[in-house]
């Protein structure tokens, strides 16, 4: 028995259940999800991604207030990495890849990765693995944040004028 801070006694109680340890060294692998569970979030990410293809495909974005004013133009008056991007996902469902880069160059860049990125996933869940982040250096995110703003200060200068949005 051992004496609690309040003068009452009380018993410290003992696990008792086995405790099982796998020293084969074999991965650990979850249990087998149903095929829906796991095809559900990367097919909704797909859908996602044709919608917005679909939507900005039908309902042109050259057309002046068609979406509205890119805020950060409205505020400052300067393009920002995403101004054009919109305009050049509609040149790219259209079919011109030209237009589209001198809309916006980071777009297919970025379209392109995202595909990668879905139909991986797609093949991990198809597998019954888990999707994965993919795993990025700080030096590459630094630089990645870097050529961004290379490229923000590049479009915004009279060097730069083939970088603006059409």
């Amino acid at each position: 028995m051992l004496a609690a801070p309040g003068g009452r006694g009380y018993r410290r109680s003992v696990d008792s259940t086995p405790v099982m340890a796998d020293f084969s060294g074999a991965p650990h692998r979850e249990p087998a999800r149903p095929a829906w569970q796991r095809f559900a979030p990367p097919l909704i990410a797909a859908g996602l991604g044709v919608g917005t293809l679909a939507l900005l495909h039908f309902r042109d974005p050259h057309v002046e207030g068609s979406y509205g004013l890119c805020p950060v133009y409205a505020l400052l008056g300067v393009y920002c990495p995403g101004c054009g991007g919109m305009r050049a996902m509609h040149n790219l469902t259209d079919g011109r890849i030209i237009d589209s880069l001198h809309s916006n160059l980071l777009v297919l860049p970025l379209v392109v990765a995202f595909a990668v990125f879905v139909v991986d996933w797609l093949l991990r869940a198809r597998r019954g693995q888990r999707w994965r982040v993919p795993g990025l250096s700080p030096v590459l995110v630094w630089s990645f944040f870097g050529l961004l703003a290379v490229y923000t200060v590049l479009r915004n200068t009279p060097w730069g004028t083939w970088l603006t949005p059409v």
